[in-house]
């Protein structure tokens, strides 16, 4: 009998894996043949803790520690730049005051940047706290702590059926059926089919389409210094990456789950957002892609118990925060099983917790 079965190997489900593969057997069922696939492989893999909902915050901020010291830490300096134009003051300094961002003279801003446009960029500001994850060697991580408790993590899983039992939940695939007591949904964009199959209210997760696309370094420059760029109303991002740039329209368009990709009407209309900021223009795309980030219907994430059958948790809902929170998330997932009081505040846990979504307005 297995203790915890977790569908999905994103971060979400490898990251629960690794906090409770030390209190009992645990296995991993992701559908497809690699980890991390879909949204967790198509990440702008940064850390900004003031970046979300307040509960999302909460996560962010008490995963910092484990992301700055765990196996040597996972995080690189980067900072994100925010940048607005003349007539977006106000949301500027809305900004400022949302991210704890610094102020800084367009001419320091073009000494970072030397492709900003100083006549467009009127206003910017630094956040320098802001890091880059090493996303594939925090799932690897996650990976190997969890088989180094002895628990097992299994590719090429299709989950095609899940039955309730007295003991737990009996879960199908193509080749295997395993029984468990704990069921944890971790599916992503998935997690209300998954809920669907195992007989469970869905919870009106959404998944919503953002696309992605590499640029040669513009004009040639040494990114590795550069800063996250992004627009104070997040019309688009632009992030270093492995010597080349991406740009991302930044687009949340409701979609079904699906293996997504990009489209070039939504991607070209980003890219000349982006291409208004700065002087170098884009000629050419080294590759592109989409991911898809699912969200509850009021963003927050759903962590814990499902609010009509305990031995149904939720890893859900994580929008685009996903691997900034996980160390936090997992741990109120470890916590919220073991019976063990959260470090994270009662508002925060509630805001998080999935019964929200089945409790009865008050008379």
């Amino acid at each position: 009998m297995i203790d915890f079965l977790i569908i999905g190997g994103g971060i979400a489900g490898l990251s629960a894996a690794a906090r409770l593969a030390p209190m009992g057997k645990t296995l991993v069922l992701e559908r497809e043949i690699a980890l991390g696939y879909h949204a967790s492989g198509r990440s702008a893999a940064m850390f900004e803790q003031n970046y979300g909902l307040p509960s999302t915050v909460a996560l962010s901020r008490a995963s910092a520690d484990f992301f700055a010291t765990t196996d040597g830490g996972f995080l690189s300096p980067r900072g994100v730049m925010f940048l607005a134009k003349s007539e977006d003051r106000a949301a500027f300094e809305q900004a400022c005051e949302s991210f704890e961002a610094t102020p800084i003279s367009t001419e320091d801003a073009c000494t970072r940047v030397p492709i900003l446009r100083p006549e467009i960029a009127a206003f910017a500001a630094m956040h320098e706290e802001a890091s880059d994850i090493d996303t594939d060697r925090l799932l690897q991580w996650c990976a190997k702590t969890c088989r180094a408790h002895g628990g097992e993590v299994r590719t090429g899983q299709t989950v095609t059926g899940i039955t309730r039992t007295k003991s737990g939940w009996q879960v199908i695939t193509e080749g295997e059926t395993y029984e468990a007591k704990l069921l944890l949904n971790a599916a992503g964009a998935w997690a209300d089919q998954i809920a669907a199959l195992a007989g469970i209210a869905s919870l009106g997760i959404t998944p919503m389409r953002r696309s992605m696309a590499r640029i040669p370094a513009p004009g040639g420059h040494d990114l590795r210094h550069w800063p996250m760029l992004l627009d104070v109303h997040e019309h688009w991002y632009a992030k270093p990456d492995a010597g080349s740039l991406i740009v991302s329209p930044a687009e949340e368009d409701p979609m079904a789950p699906f293996n997504a990709w990009p489209d070039d009407m939504v991607l070209a209309e980003g890219l000349a957002r982006y291409q208004e900021f700065v002087s170098e223009e884009v000629t050419r795309l080294e590759a592109s892609w989409a991911g898809l980030r699912s969200f509850t219907p009021d963003r927050n994430l759903a962590l814990g118990p499902d609010g009509n059958d305990a031995a149904f948790i939720w890893v859900a809902g994580q929008g685009g925060y996903g691997f900034q929170s996980a160390p936090a998330a997992s741990q109120l997932i470890a916590d919220l099983i073991a019976g063990q009081p959260s470090e994270l505040d009662t508002a925060t846990r509630n805001a998080l917790d999935p019964r929200r979504f089945s409790r009865c307005p008050a008379a």
